[in-house]
């Protein structure tokens, strides 16, 4: 009898993007958002095959795009046999079910996969607590949808089927299940803050940003540590506190979680506990990836979370990194010949804005003595401000 074999390698799902174009958005930023949806996806584990986008004035109520570009995606979707549809925006319950319905395969929003990946990628006992609170905070008010096999089997005012009776018990052991968890990370809380505590009173720097912009890169360079850094979004979920030494002046730096665009709220909420590394620093350096095209759009996103943690007031060194894959752009859409070479954006930087700035790259080691003496510079007028009469490290 002839063997049969198997192919056990674990085959990427195929996801079909769809955006809706606002009038408050461009065409330019909706690719934009569209792309960086595609990264998440590569990130998750999946491959894009095609994306769909649909100008209209808000999404639609019942199925977010219009129906007959849901029939435009269902034919796609049938002919190139896709796997998974991911939107780039939140989806109501009622949304999530009725496009089910009509495409018959897994449905995705931005919020779901970002939370997936989250999931991926937490390692620690508080990162797992935290992904797991938004998980079921997430899941809560999508309950209905799972148990549409258990329907009404009768009909008649007050007849209750067993598909309600499922849910609320199933609502029931969620809610029970989100107390423990938020039970749970306040024990973490504590014990965190005693950590803190613990660590005498060293300065603290903590690296901010976008994420995906190289900030693991630089605590490992500048740390001579082992962090976990790779080309992809979220590859840092664990705040990470290292002690440093430049020169004679020691001091605490942190590498924290980036921040996207469209963050599920319910995730920042359960976050907002690792930020404290964020909140209780003396110093922030705010990384830019500045080869990315709207990596001002990225600064506005980091600038607006720090606000909503209440670290916005924080003495900020911007570090420009990623400078090797840095590209002249047009001054102009319409004069494309007119480019802004770094020199230029420099010096236009420094006119613009008051805070202090370094051009780097991490990955090439350009400009790291200068910024190790930028950093030293301000964490020792930090620690000078703090103990006025300690002579002893200078």
């Amino acid at each position: 009898m002839k063997p049969k074999f198997y192919d056990t390698a674990v085959k990427q799902e195929k996801a079909v993007l769809i955006g809706v174009i606002t009038p408050d958005a461009s065409a330019e930023q909706a690719k934009e958002y569209l792309d960086e949806l595609q990264f998440l996806v590569q990130t998750a584990g999946g491959v894009t095959v095609g994306t769909f986008t649909q100008k209209m004035l808000r999404p639609e109520r019942s199925t977010f795009v219009g129906t007959g570009k849901l029939e435009e995606i269902k034919a796609f979707i049938d002919a190139e046999e896709i796997d998974i549809a991911v939107f780039d925006d939140g989806l109501s319950p009622s949304q999530l079910r009725n496009i089910e319905n009509e495409l018959q395969i897994k449905i995705l929003d931005r919020n779901n996969l970002i939370l997936d990946i989250f999931a991926a990628r937490a390692q620690t006992s508080q990162a797992r607590t935290q992904v797991e609170l938004a998980q079921l905070q997430y899941l809560l008010p999508r309950l209905t949808r799972l148990w549409t096999h258990l329907e009404r089997q009768k009909g008649g005012i007050g007849m209750r089927g067993p598909g309600e009776s499922q849910i609320e018990t199933d609502r029931r052991i969620i809610l029970n299940k989100i107390s423990l968890l938020k039970d749970r990370l306040k024990l973490i809380d504590r014990q965190n803050e005693t950590q803190r505590k613990n660590r005498g009173q060293l300065i603290r720097v903590a690296l901010v940003g976008y994420t995906n912009v190289g900030k693991s890169t630089i605590m490992n360079m500048i740390s001579k540590s082992e962090v976990f850094a790779e080309n992809k979004l979220f590859a840092t979920l664990d705040t990470t506190v290292r002690k440093v030494v430049i020169d004679n002046l020691p001091f605490l730096l942190s590498d924290t979680v980036g921040f996207i665009r469209k963050l599920p709220h319910s995730l920042v909420e359960c976050f907002k506990s690792t930020l404290d590394e964020v909140r209780e620093a003396d110093i922030l350096l705010h990384v830019v990836d500045v080869s990315h095209p709207n990596f001002e759009d990225q600064i506005k996103t980091v600038n607006e979370t720090l606000k909503e943690i209440g670290a916005i007031d924080k003495p900020v060194i911007t570090v420009f990194n990623k400078i090797d894959a840095y590209k002249p752009i047009p001054v102009t859409p319409s004069e494309p010949e007119l480019k802004l070479t770094l020199n230029d954006f420099k010096q236009s930087w420094m006119a613009k804005n008051n805070s202090p700035a370094i051009f780097i790259s991490a990955l090439n080691k350009e400009n790291i003595e200068e910024f190790r003496s930028m950093v030293y510079e301000h964490a020792k007028a930090a620690h000078t401000e703090r103990y006025p009469y300690d002579n002893l490290l200078y």
